[in-house]
């Protein structure tokens, strides 16, 4: 058997192996397994490339000199970040390796027109060379709106720029006029190649993307990470056709549909048009903060007196959000849902499609904490217990347990699926202070007459209600 058809054999079977992780990946009891299936596909799909590449033995010394070095390198790399990162730095980490492989998309581009500028493309002529523009100009437009786009994402969600929505003058006529002078270009190019049409299709896709996702508000960014996933995928999706690479098609293909839907589906828990967040807020007004608007007085609590109403409690809900993988208090969090347990106290979490600022982002979290698979559920599947509730407590949520989406039509939410906490007996909300949320709208939660604030840091915070807990009898609680 040749080389060609053993590295045809891996290509599929890594295939095979990457349908399986983003299988496995879609469950809890799973996840860990669907890792071990990507890490077993990208093995595989690595050393089918090197033996195709050695093979060649008109770029043997290539391999041995660039590709070994580079692999070595980014391997390194890649595990000194994944070993160093905190789980709050996790969604910008991600942006910024979305934006590698734009970037790769739009190099192997350049390189694919360059090679056949020089030396021509072997076997094909007329409608198949034009076939061959085509997806040189279609991947490096991806590829480029990946990259700033995703640059954006990572320095808006790291707080190097603000979250707010760019909104220049007359922004969805410059998005439209972008996409017709690329579909021309396209045309152009197509017709008679030339360094100045790629040269300029490589600048507007730059800044249409940066522009782009700079006109997506903070709120939405959950969505961006997302979308732009699914970009990404697609930019390797093009590189697989340029390069003859029939597992870069299938793997982009894989990502950039699954992106896609994951998309979709956070728009929809959002109640947000799909297209418009896509599309960089068209049609959208962009959300307006009220921090300053006058909701009534809060009521706050303390520690010791929110130990002795769980101490009272049958039922408990915990809430998190992305103030909880600030504070890092996750493993707090566990130790008290185990002393509650122990209890006889019912305790489960509530996790809203979006909570963080990463698909998941909670529930990664709370496994790392080793909570019990099946005590954390999905909002749609607790939302109609909290009445039934005695003590909800919400840990660094905001914007995702805001009665306003159902109250005021008029609020930038309005109509966003939230988790209904107020319908519970009790409400404690930790929060540093009263500022509002990642979307920067006020919450009229924290107002309520069944809410109670806790100040100061989350993880401290559930510490002394831990160590509170821990000295109040059971057989006390009851009285």
């Amino acid at each position: 058997m040749s080389v060609t058809s053993i590295a045809t054999a891996a290509y599929l079977a890594a295939a095979l192996l990457f349908i399986l992780s983003l299988a496995g990946l879609s469950k809890h009891e799973t996840a860990r397994q669907g890792w071990t299936y990507g890490v077993a596909g990208m093995t595989v799909a690595l050393a089918a490339t090197i033996a195709l590449t050695v093979h060649d033995s008109t770029v043997r010394g290539t391999t041995l000199l660039v590709v070994v070095p580079a692999l070595v390198v980014g391997g390194a790399v890649g595990l000194w970040r994944a070993r160093v990162v905190r789980m709050t730095g996790m969604p910008e980490l991600i942006a910024l390796l979305h934006s590698f492989v734009g970037l790769a998309a739009v190099l192997v581009g350049w390189a694919s027109y360059v090679e056949v500028e020089r030396h021509g493309l072997a076997g094909a002529e007329g409608s198949l060379l034009r076939i061959h523009h085509a997806e040189v100009f279609i991947g490096i437009f991806i590829g480029a709106v990946t990259f700033t786009g995703s640059i954006v994402a990572n320095l808006k969600l790291s707080a190097r720029i603000k979250s707010a929505p760019l909104v220049l003058p007359g922004k969805n006529a410059l998005n439209l006029a972008a996409l017709v002078l690329f579909a021309a270009l396209t045309v152009v190019f197509v017709v008679r190649p030339a360094l100045w049409s790629i040269t300029a299709v490589t600048v507007v896709a730059l800044l249409f993307g940066w522009h782009l996702v700079a006109s997506i508000g903070g709120g939405d960014m959950p969505v961006v990470v997302s979308m732009l996933n699914s970009y990404s995928g697609w930019a390797a999706a093009a590189s697989g056709f340029l390069l003859n690479n029939d597992l870069l098609i299938v793997t982009g293909a894989l990502v950039g549909s699954s992106g896609a839907y994951l998309s979709y589906i956070m728009c929809k828990a959002m109640n947000r048009s799909f297209f418009s967040v896509i599309g960089g807020g068209f049609g959208i007004e962009a959300p307006r903060g009220d921090d300053d608007g006058a909701q009534g007085e809060h009521r706050e609590t303390s520690a010791a007196e929110t130990a002795e109403l769980l101490a009272r409690a049958s039922r408990v809900v915990i809430t998190p959000g992305y103030g909880m993988a600030v504070a890092q208090a996750q493993y707090p969090v566990a130790e008290l849902t185990r002393l509650l347990r122990e209890r006889g106290v019912e305790v489960r979490f509530g996790i809203h499609p979006v909570a963080g600022r990463l698909p998941g982002h909670m529930n990664v979290l709370l496994a790392e904490a080793k909570v019990p698979y099946d005590i954390v559920l999905e909002m749609d599947e607790i939302n109609d217990d909290f009445a039934d509730t005695d003590v909800v407590l919400v840990i660094g949520a905001n914007d995702t347990v805001n009665p306003a989406a159902d109250d005021d039509p008029s609020s930038p939410i309005a109509g966003m699926p939230v988790l209904r906490v107020w319908e519970a007996a009790h409400v404690v909300v930790f929060k540093r202070s009263m500022a509002s949320g990642y979307a920067g709208v006020q919450n009229p939660l924290f107002f309520r007459e069944n809410t109670a604030m806790l100040f100061g840091d989350a993880k401290a915070g559930v510490d002394e209600i831990v160590g509170a807990l821990a000295a109040v009898r059971p057989e006390l609680a009851a009285v």
